[in-house]
Formats: structure tokens, C-alpha cells, sequence
């Protein structure tokens, strides 16, 4: 059987991973694989975590399967944080927890692809690189358009709006809740309120991943255009990772939301994701989520969990402060938003910025900001300069 498979090329970000531990030099930078580090180039446990641990390791009296829907108190308690606290659709939600986002996104194309799977969905590029992949093997068909011009770092709205114009009646449009990746650049809420007005008037159903909420002004500023969306339509998927706000990548902690019209649309997508969820993964693991439902249900440690958010996104903001002041180039990434900004360059110049002066980052010209320190910003610089990617 085996001889009949075709080799596939390795990751890009899992060798970049093994290039940048390999390179010996004392002064290498790694804006390669998006985590959050701290000023000290560490990618820490969250203070709150440590504190649910031990919680759960003094309390916790069973390890018993919770379900195909996973912790749902965990489900419950995220919904004031990322819908508000009274949205007017609340009662038109349902929830199933997830191995992390990247499991919501499948799950959800699962589920479109059971209820209609002649949609097509709707991919704004450049965006996560695993995002097609993911709706392709689901059986769906994705229909890609330009949503930014790198070079000039300035959203193609007119080419957004042309693409949702002519989508059809069904189709579904993946839509970045904040913090868009690779870019760092979302829409004006304008530009929200166009997009929303147009899902309507088009009968398109969002998907919206909303993997980096609190990281770019704030759980609350990050969760506006989400709101807003759902309480202009009348049906929506929401992918949620608490892998990068929680600090939690490795125990892959997500959910998936469903929005629908009536009781009925609501009771079958919740019995439906329940099923596609037991084939797929049959019970998701529970660590992650049980930490932050432990969070969350203690004022205390949802206090400290919040204060240590600020304190990341504050240290983001300022990396990206440091960067574009030091060159006036590169002012336009103080303005953009979460962990990444993607220059306008080729792969070789990205390898040659890998080779000749160790900064690592993707082939793609994505950077991911939080790896760097303030410090960094003049050898980035200097490396950008050398290379020909801003003026001398």
C-alpha cells in the first residue's frame, strides 16, 4: 500500500524551527513560528495557568471521558468574553469545544460540507497558509481573491467587495476576527459594517477565526467586528483558539460556535457537530480546557489572567514601536495589530536574511513581532537594509 503514496514537502515552519536552533551565532532573532515570547525570549506559562493547575491537581478527582462536546461549562464561560455579555443572539448559539482552532476551522468545514457542499468558500489572501488546506480536505471548494497589496501594506477593498458581490447565495466568506495572520492588518469598522451589510444582502454565511483575541487593543476592541457581524446576520461559524491568549498551545484548547435562525436550525447543527466531532476526534482533550474554565470560574485568577493579557499586548505593541521608529519605512507596522506584519520580499531574499545575518522569518516575508526584543529592532534594520527591502 505505502509505495503507492507520493513523498510531501516538509513544513516551512517546522525547518525554519530546526534551521534557527541549529545556527550557532550569538545575535540570531527568530520572527519564524508565531508564540509569544517575553522580554526575556521565553514562551512562558501564563501565572493564571500555573495558579489552575494546582487547583486541578489538588481537586481534580476523575479522568473519565467528558464527551464529544468536551467541557461545556468551558463552552459557556468563553461566550461573555468573546460574544459580550447580553448579545441579543445568544439564544441562537451553540458551542462544542475543539482541539484548538485549527480543529474549530475543521469541524466547521465538516459541517458546511454536510449541509451544503456545493458552497464555496471565500479566501481573502495572503492568509494562514493552512486555511485552504484545511476547507480542501473537506471537500469544499475555495475561491481565493486579493485582500492586500504587500507592497504598498494597504487593504484591496474594492477587490473584497467584488468578491463577495459575486459570491453566491450559500457561499461562505472566512473572515479574521482581529489580529489578521500574516498581515497584522484588519478592517476599519467601516469596512466591518460594509461587509456585514453586504453577508446580509448576499444571503453568505461568515466563518470567522478568532484565534488572537486580546493581543492586539485589548478582549474588548478585538471582539467589536465579531459583535457586530453576528448581530447584523442571522447565521455564522465562529472558530475560537485559546492557544495564544491563554498561552496554552501545546494542550490545543478551542471551540466552535454556530449561530442559527430558529431552535430548530440550532438543535440540528449542535447534534451534527456532536457527530462529526466523535468521528474525528471522539472526546477532545480536556487539560486546556479544564485550566481555563478553572480561570474563569474564579474572580481572582480571571483577574490575573486578564492583567497578564494587558501585559502581552502591551510588549507586542511596543516591539512594534521600536521597529518602525527606527526606520520611517517601516512606520505602517506601528499601526497593524496581534503577532505578525508580512513585507513585500521573495523567498530568497528571505533566505539570504537567514543566511548572512541570522533573522529568521517566514519565506513569505511574515514576521512574527512578539519574537523579537525592543532591542533587535536597529540589527533587523540594518539586515532589511542590507538586503535591499527598505531604503538606505
Amino acid at each position: 500500500m505505502f509505495e503507492e503514496l507520493k513523498n510531501r514537502p516538509a513544513d516551512s515552519l517546522l525547518a525554519l524551527i530546526k534551521a534557527f536552533q541549529a545556527d550557532e551565532r550569538a545575535g540570531k532573532i527568530d520572527l519564524g513560528v508565531g508564540v509569544y515570547r517575553d522580554a526575556m525570549g521565553r514562551t512562558p506559562v501564563m501565572r493564571a495557568v500555573k495558579a489552575a493547575e494546582q487547583f486541578l491537581l489538588e481537586t481534580q478527582d476523575s479522568k473519565k471521558y467528558l464527551g464529544p462536546e468536551g467541557d461545556l461549562q468551558f463552552v459557556r464561560l468563553l461566550q461573555p468574553i468573546v460574544f459580550g455579555k447580553s448579545p441579543t443572539f445568544v439564544q441562537r448559539l451553540v458551542g462544542i469545544q475543539t482541539p484548538g482552532g485549527s480543529g474549530a476551522l475543521r469541524l466547521g468545514a465538516e459541517l458546511i460540507q454536510t449541509a451544503n457542499p456545493s458552497a464555496k468558500v471565500l479566501l481573502g489572501t495572503p492568509s494562514w497558509p493552512n486555511h485552504a488546506p484545511i476547507f480542501g480536505s473537506a471537500r469544499l471548494g475555495v475561491k481565493e481573491y486579493p485582500f492586500l497589496d504587500l507592497t504598498s501594506q494597504q487593504v484591496k477593498f474594492e477587490s473584497v467587495i467584488e468578491a463577495l458581490s459575486s459570491a453566491d447565495p450559500g457561499d461562505v466568506v472566512l473572515l479574521h476576527g482581529c489580529c489578521h495572520n500574516p498581515t497584522g492588518i484588519d478592517f476599519t469598522m467601516e469596512e466591518w459594517r460594509q461587509i456585514a451589510e453586504l453577508l446580509v444582502a448576499r444571503k453568505l454565511m461568515p466563518f470567522i477565526d478568532l484565534a488572537y483575541q486580546g493581543l492586539g487593543d485589548g478582549l474588548e476592541h478585538d471582539a467589536a467586528p465579531t459583535r457586530m457581524i453576528l448581530e447584523t446576520v442571522d447565521e455564522a461559524l465562529i472558530a475560537y483558539s485559546c492557544d495564544k491568549n491563554f498561552g496554552l498551545y501545546r494542550e490545543r484548547v478551542g471551540a466552535l460556535y454556530a449561530m442559527a435562525r430558529t431552535a430548530d436550525d440550532i438543535g440540528k447543527a449542535e447534534s451534527n457537530m456532536a457527530a462529526l466531532a466523535r468521528v474525528n476526534w471522539s472526546m477532545p482533550p480536556d487539560h486546556g480546557a479544564a485550566i481555563v474554565r478553572t480561570i474563569l470560574e474564579s474572580a481572582e485568577m480571571s483577574a490575573m489572567w486578564r492583567a497578564e493579557l494587558e501585559e502581552m499586548c502591551e510588549r507586542v505593541n511596543d516591539n512594534r514601536a521600536a521597529l518602525a521608529a527606527a526606520a520611517p519605512d517601516l512606520a505602517f507596522i506601528s499601526r497593524q495589530r496581534g503577532l505578525f506584519s508580512n513585507l513585500a520580499m521573495s523567498r530568497e531574499t528571505a533566505a539570504a536574511l537567514r543566511a548572512r545575518h541570522g533573522i529568521y522569518m517566514a519565506d513569505s516575508g511574515r514576521m512574527n513581532l512578539a519574537g523579537m526584543q525592543p532591542a533587535d529592532a536597529g540589527a533587523i534594520i540594518t539586515a532589511l537594509r542590507a538586503e535591499g527591502c527598505l531604503k538606505q
